[in-house]
């Protein structure tokens, strides 16, 4: 959006055009923040599930009056000749609504009602309905089992709940699973496979999703003005940059409870959530693997901060890869607290692994309380992260 925001800066100060940007992101406030530090004011739409069904970006359509879509441009450098010679005609002759020159044909407008139901339900309300989104998904599911679009949607929706109050176990884990049945459905949309590619391995990243917001938090401080706030703040791979190398630890840390000595956490006081990120790969790839610690509302449990972090011990199977074997978590300041805790960490199949599905064991140590008042202990959680390995060719 720079970009065009940068090219378009006469014609927008002369009153040809004016400028409205739509985006595929699920955060809407990082938007926000993009455009306060970049100091663009125009609006922005925001198309979570992709009801346009843009399979590339970027992509500007150029509008007139009556609706009608004029040229299809993908490059303001290349295009703003054809641009201001649009334009040019625009001023000169009425347009016609049913004579559309450009190829809107080829823009797909394929999004069903149950789409835009959806869309209405997670995105136009200021509490989302994720129980109306996922039945109205499940209907659609049912009678169409091969629509890529419902398949992304349906991971959509999971991850939008995953980062809200009304969060539910297992929901991060089934938005990646719908987002891969999506591009197994059609490996060429480019927003699909840019998703899962949000939150996996850095051997796939094509860049840093999420890099510069703290330098834009920082320069529109440095401006005088309060940056945008964000609900959720990118953290771990929205962060990580692409590698052209597998990353694997230097050092080989010591484990810390090899001989399996510290008591299970059977309450359990904490419970754990593990993602793999895709859920499947062929032999030689990485995947990410996301672990998230959550503290038992039903059993009183709390982090007890006044011992030793959260830390992960990650057992990869024989010629697998490991980027940190022992992640850990810092504690809080305070001397209880009961905030999600996670780590993140890459694993690489060996090349020539087999197919079927590979459980590489981990486990995570850590300091939880019985209750505000309870007795505070330290506690083991035995993990497995599932892989599946899919053949070669």
């Amino acid at each position: 959006m720079p970009v065009w925001h940068d090219a378009t800066r006469k014609l927008r100060a002369e009153g040809r055009i004016q400028l409205v940007g739509l985006i595929q992101e699920q955060h809407p406030d990082r938007c926000k923040l993009f455009m306060q530090w970049k100091q663009m004011d125009w609006p922005v739409l925001v198309d979570p599930l992709n009801l346009l069904e843009v399979s590339a970006v970027p992509l500007a359509l150029l509008i007139d009056e009556q609706g009608v879509v004029r040229e299809v441009l993908r490059d303001p450098r290349r295009d703003l000749g054809k641009l201001s010679a649009e334009l040019d005609a625009l001023s000169s002759t009425a347009s016609e609504p049913a004579a559309s020159r450009a190829s809107a044909a080829a823009l797909r407008s394929t999004s069903t009602e149950t789409l835009r139901r959806v869309n209405d339900a997670l995105v136009l309300n200021e509490k989302p309905r994720f129980d109306d989104a996922m039945r109205m998904l499940d209907e659609a599911l049912r009678a169409d089992r091969e629509s890529g679009a419902l398949h992304f949607a349906r991971g959509v929706a999971h991850r939008m709940r995953n980062a809200s109050p009304q969060r539910r176990e297992g929901d991060f884990a089934a938005a990646v699973a719908g987002w891969q049945r999506a591009l197994d459905l059609n490996p060429n949309q480019y927003i699909w496979r840019r998703r899962i590619q949000q939150y996996g391995p850095r051997l796939d990243k094509p860049y840093p999703f999420y890099d510069w917001v703290e330098d834009a938090r920082r320069d529109i401080r440095a401006r005088g003005e309060t940056p945008v706030s964000l609900s959720v703040d990118p953290s771990g791979a929205e962060l990580a940059a692409p590698a052209k190398e597998f990353a694997q630890a230097a050092t080989q840390p010591t484990e810390p409870d090899p001989d399996g000595r510290i008591a299970r956490d059977t309450t359990p006081l904490a419970s754990a959530e593990i993602t793999v990120v895709p859920p499947r790969i062929r032999p030689g790839q990485s995947v990410r693997v996301h672990v998230t610690l959550r503290p038992n509302p039903r059993a009183g449990g709390h982090w007890n901060n006044e011992g030793d972090p959260l830390v992960v011990w990650v057992n990869p199977p024989a010629g697998w890869s490991v980027s940190e074997r022992r992640p850990t978590v810092p504690n809080a300041r305070e001397p209880v607290s009961d905030e999600p805790r996670s780590v993140e960490f890459e694993l690489r199949a060996p090349s020539d692994a087999q197919p079927g599905m590979v459980k590489v064991p981990a486990y995570a140590l850590y300091g939880v309380c019985e209750g505000a008042s309870g007795a505070c202990l330290y506690r083991r959680a035995d993990l497995i992260a599932e892989i599946e390995i899919a053949p070669r060719h």
